[in-house]
């Protein structure tokens, strides 16, 4: 008795043994097979939920990610920074005289974490800190000079990459892109993104969701490397 795992496994055509695909394997639309006119069914448009075709993705993302990551990292590594630095700079430069709880909310590490980021950037002169008008306990963060100029460098060397994936790609497949890395993020994420820019970012953003109290990612421990 076969197993049963879902419309999307049981209706998979088959590519020929020699097909190029190789024996067993799947053939849809977007995938290198052929579709004659007429020949797609609804099930076939769902080729892509396919487990084999989610551990794909799943390579695209790592792959895509250590290769965008790597070209700043270039340059942080003879800073002696990390990932988690890149991440505050971008950040603080997105929304100057951010306060350190709003950065704690779109960056989701501990306090800890955070803490260690923050002094080797405010130490090595890319970050300054003031006090709040109105609340003299908050940190309003904000790029020095040096900063801007090491967040615009590392800017670059990302966009030359970008550019150039969003050049061949073409418009519809970057249009695709951001309405598929939307659906990868939480509703904190898409808040903050549908009111960048604007007065209240961070307060709508953060009350669409914030990250329950002691939730952070598996791998911030190290923050030099986050």
């Amino acid at each position: 008795m076969s197993d049963q795992k879902g419309d999307a496994d049981t209706i998979a055509p088959r590519a020929p043994a020699n097909s190029p695909h190789g024996s067993g394997s799947t053939v849809g639309p977007g995938f290198g097979g052929s579709n004659p006119a007429g020949s797609t069914t609804a099930g076939a448009n769902l080729l892509f939920l396919r487990e084999e075709e989610i551990r794909m993705a799943q390579d695209l993302m790592f792959f895509a990610y250590r290769d965008f990551t790597n070209v700043a990292e270039e340059v942080l590594e003879g800073l002696d920074l990390g990932r988690a630095h890149h991440r505050a700079l971008h950040y603080i430069g997105r929304n100057p005289a951010i306060t350190v709880s709003d950065l704690l909310v779109i960056l989701r590490i501990t306090k800890q974490s955070l803490a260690r980021v923050l002094s080797a950037l405010v130490e090595q002169g890319y970050v300054s800190q003031a006090p709040g008008p109105v609340d003299r306990r908050q940190r309003l963060l904000t790029l020095t000079p040096r900063g801007e100029a090491l967040e615009r460098q590392l800017f670059e060397r990302q966009r030359n990459r970008l550019a150039a994936a969003y050049r061949e790609a073409g418009g519809a497949a970057v249009e695709g892109f951001r309405r598929v890395m939307r659906g990868i993020m939480n509703e904190t994420a898409r808040a903050y993104l549908d009111n960048c820019g604007t007065e209240g970012t961070l307060q709508r953003s953060r009350a669409a969701g914030r990250a329950p109290a002691g939730t952070v990612d598996k791998n911030e421990s190290d923050a030099k490397n986050e």
